[in-house]
C-alpha cells in the first residue's frame, strides 16, 4: 500500500469517518487486484461487505440478534475446524499456525525472491492458468542449511496468499506400529485436499529418506512408497504443499520429480546479513559502526544467527543502559555463536 494512501486511511480510522473508511476500502482493494493479488482482494471485498451489512443490521435488530453473526469463521478457515488426528491416541496431526503468528518478511537473493514471487503469482492467476489448460505450483520443496529461512519460506508463501498454514506434526504421525505411519500420512494429506489451505511438511526427510539405504528398516521403506503414491495422487483444493528439508542428500531419488518446484534457500551474502542487521536494529538506535569488519566476521553465517546478532547486541544495549548500539555488542555477540 502507497505510503500517502496509508496515510490517508489512518487519518479517517482515527477521526471515525466511516464514509471516508469506506471509500478507502474499495481503493485498496482494487490496488491489489491490479497487482494480481485477486484472493487477497476477494478476500478484503467480502470482509468489507460482511462489515457493512452487520453495521446496516446493527441499526434494524437488537444487540442480542447479532451474536451468531459474530462467531462466524472466516472462509478458509470453518472447513478446518475438525483438524485429522491419529487413530490410535487420538492426538491431533497437523497444528494451524494462526495468521498473526506468520513470519512473512524475507531478505533472499534477488534470484531465489523471483522464485517466490512467480508461485504466488501463479496461486493468485489460477483461474487464469486453468482456463488455458495450465496448473500452478502446487507442490513445493525448500532445501537448504539449517536457519537459512525454509520454515520462514512457507509462512510468506501463507501470509501472501491468504491461505491458513497447516503444519504437520511428525511427533504424532509416526508410529512404532505397523503400517500406522501411513495411515496417518494418507489422513493428513485428505484432510488437506478438502478445502484451501498451505500444507507445511518440515523435516521432510523423517518420511522419505532413501530407500536404497540398507540400515533403514522395512517399516521406513513402505512409509516412503506411501508418501510417494500421495504426492503423485494429491490434488490441493486450491490451495498449496510445502515441504522442507536439511538432509536433501538423504531424501529418495524418486521423491524430488514429485514437486512442481524445488528450491534451495542459500545462507546470505555479504549484501544480505547487513540488510537482515540493520533491518533487526531498525528499533534502536545503532552507533558508528563498521559494517564491512563485522560482515567478514559472520561469514558463513545463517539468517537465523545473523538475526540472533542483532538481537543480543540490541539487549546488551538496553541492559547496560547504553540505549546505543555499538561495534563492541556486535562483535560479542558474533564471538558466542562462534563459540556455541
Amino acid at each position: 500500500m502507497k505510503a500517502e494512501l496509508l496515510k490517508r486511511f489512518f487519518r479517517a480510522i482515527a477521526s471515525s469517518d466511516q464514509e471516508a473508511i469506506d471509500k478507502l476500502t474499495y481503493v485498496v482493494i482494487e490496488e491489489e487486484r491490479s497487482r494480481g493479488h485477486t484472493l487477497l482482494a476477494d478476500q478484503l471485498e467480502n470482509i468489507t461487505k460482511k462489515s457493512q451489512k452487520e453495521r446496516s443490521t446493527k441499526l434494524d435488530k437488537p444487540v442480542s440478534s447479532l451474536q451468531d453473526a459474530t462467531r462466524t469463521a472466516p472462509e478458509n478457515l470453518q472447513a478446518l475446524t475438525e483438524l485429522p488426528t491419529s487413530k490410535r491416541f487420538n492426538l491431533p496431526l497437523v497444528t494451524i499456525i494462526p495468521r498473526d503468528k506468520l513470519r512473512h518478511h524475507m531478505i533472499l537473493p534477488e534470484n531465489i525472491e523471483k522464485r517466490f514471487c512467480r508461485i504466488e503469482r501463479e496461486y493468485a492467476a489460477r483461474d487464469r492458468l486453468a482456463h488455458h489448460g495450465l496448473r500452478y505450483r502446487q507442490k513445493i520443496l525448500l532445501y537448504g542449511p539449517p536457519g537459512c529461512g525454509k520454515t520462514l519460506g512457507a509462512e510468506r508463501l501463507a501470509w501472501n496468499t491468504g491461505l491458513p498454514l497447516l503444519k504437520v506434526r511428525f511427533d504424532a504421525m509416526v508410529s512404532s506400529f505397523l503400517g500406522e505411519t501411513a495411515s496417518n500420512l494418507r489422513l493428513v494429506f485428505e484432510d488437506a485436499s478438502k478445502s484451501p489451505c498451505l500444507l507445511f511438511l518440515d523435516e521432510c526427510d523423517s518420511i522419505a529418506k532413501t530407500r536404497e539405504d540398507s540400515q533403514e528398516v522395512g517399516e521406513i521403506k513402505r512409509v516412503v512408497n506411501t508418501f510417494l503414491q500421495i504426492l503423485d495422487e494429491f490434488q490441493p483444493s486450491s490451495g498449496l504443499m510445502v515441504a522442507a528439508t536439511n538432509l536433501n542428500k538423504s531424501l529418495d531419488t524418486a521423491l524430488w520429480r514429485r514437486f512442481d518446484d524445488l528450491i534451495a534457500v542459500p545462507k546470505p551474502g555479504e549484501q544480505e546479513l547487513e540488510f537482515i542487521l540493520k533491518e533487526t536494529l531498525s528499533a534502536i538506535e545503532v552507533g558508528s559502526i563498521n559494517w564491512p569488519r563485522i560482515i567478514e566476521q559472520m561469514k558463513d553465517f545463517s539468517a537465523a544467527q545473523a538475526v540472533r546478532v542483532a538481537q543480543d547486541a540490541a539487549k546488551r544495549a538496553i541492559l547496560e543502559r547504553e540505549g546505543l548500539v555499538i561495534q563492541e555488542h556486535l562483535e560479542e555477540a558474533i564471538a558466542e555463536i562462534k563459540v556455541s
